[in-house]
């Protein structure tokens, strides 16, 4: 089983203008925007337990390490890359470049009750 799901925008429409992607019209309640330096990791092979998250990479290229159990995958992703996790599939990211991506998540990591669905153990 694939622990790092391949995604495909809804529609990309390219022009003279440029290029317009619709990332998603529905399904994520939570979206972050982030801009990683060259050489930074981020995750540390953390988890969610209730939350999808779906990738988006405007520019720059990442390695993305996802495990579960004895399950262990790893792939880089560069600009116009989309991809995704689900619950239980600890990840990391290493930036091979300055990279912006946007993440899209199903169920905010920051419960009402203040609980947070982020965990490392």
């Amino acid at each position: 089983m694939q622990l790092i799901q391949i995604l495909t925008p809804d529609f990309c429409y390219p022009d003279e203008r440029g290029l317009l992607v619709q990332i998603c019209r529905g399904g994520y309640s939570q979206i972050n925007a982030v801009f990683s330096k060259k050489g930074a990791v981020r995750g540390n092979m953390h988890y969610h337990k209730h939350t999808r998250e779906a990738f988006f990479i405007l520019s720059g290229r990442v390695r993305v390490t996802a495990e579960r159990g004895a399950e262990k995958e790893e792939r880089v992703f560069g600009t116009g890359d989309m991809f995704g996790v689900g619950p239980y599939v600890k990840h990391t990211f290493e930036y091979l470049e300055d990279t912006y991506l946007t993440v899209l998540y199903t169920s905010p990591v920051d419960g009402p009750d203040g609980v947070r669905d982020i965990y490392t153990d």
